[in-house]
């Protein structure tokens, strides 16, 4: 990913709060000669290594599973919030631009046996039915529900490189005072950059 150096983001702890968070990715592997992406939930977690992995599961169904085998590199995307940025907003004339948060990781594939899918699903469902009212447990699943587990393919990804950036009207302090106050006369996508901008000032 093309990464100007002063929007790189180097901060390791901040990068996986960002994963963690941020955990609906898009996995990217190639498909005779051809790109081909799923957008699945890769959550961040450590192996028997104690090195970094990215934990998902997608369809048998999917072509992109019969061309997902152990060893293969794959490209992991992670949005963040992200927001147009008029220059109005500027106290000088410039053109507009786009301010973003992404993270790109890459990594060599693993495919998970039963036992260890079941566990990354456990995992998977128990972390996000914390928000529930009335959370739902892999354990209460009939036979006949959780047969469609065989529907699918679990895997990890060994994290190799981490890209990460944060383009955040760096180079422009002067004008983030009314940068911010504008994004957040807006919607819900447009205030979540605020946000950022917010806790980088100094």
């Amino acid at each position: 990913m093309f990464i100007p150096e002063h929007y790189k983001n180097n901060d390791i702890e901040e990068i996986h709060d960002f994963l963690k968070n941020n955990s609906f990715g898009i996995l990217i592997n190639t498909i005779e000669g051809k790109p081909w992406g799923t957008h699945i939930p890769l959550e961040l977690a450590k192996n028997s290594d104690d090195k970094d992995i990215l934990v998902g599961h997608i369809a048998k169904a999917n072509l992109q599973s019969k061309n997902l085998v152990d060893g293969d590199e794959v490209l992991c995307i992670f949005n963040g919030p992200h927001s147009y940025i008029s220059s109005s907003w500027y106290q000088q004339e410039e053109v507009p631009t786009w301010n973003y948060i992404a993270v790109h990781v890459y990594g060599t594939v693993k495919i998970q046996n039963s036992e260890e899918l079941l566990t990354s699903l456990h995992a998977l469902v128990n972390k996000y039915e914390q928000k529930s009212e009335q959370p739902i447990s892999l354990d209460n699943m009939s036979k006949k529900t959780m047969s469609q587990v065989n529907g699918i393919i679990g895997f990890e990804i060994l994290v190799d490189d981490i890209q990460a950036v944060n383009k955040l009207s760096q180079g422009r302090n002067h004008d983030h005072p009314k940068i911010i106050s504008e994004l957040e006369k807006q919607g819900a996508p447009e205030k979540a950059v605020a946000d950022e901008m917010k806790k980088r000032m100094t």
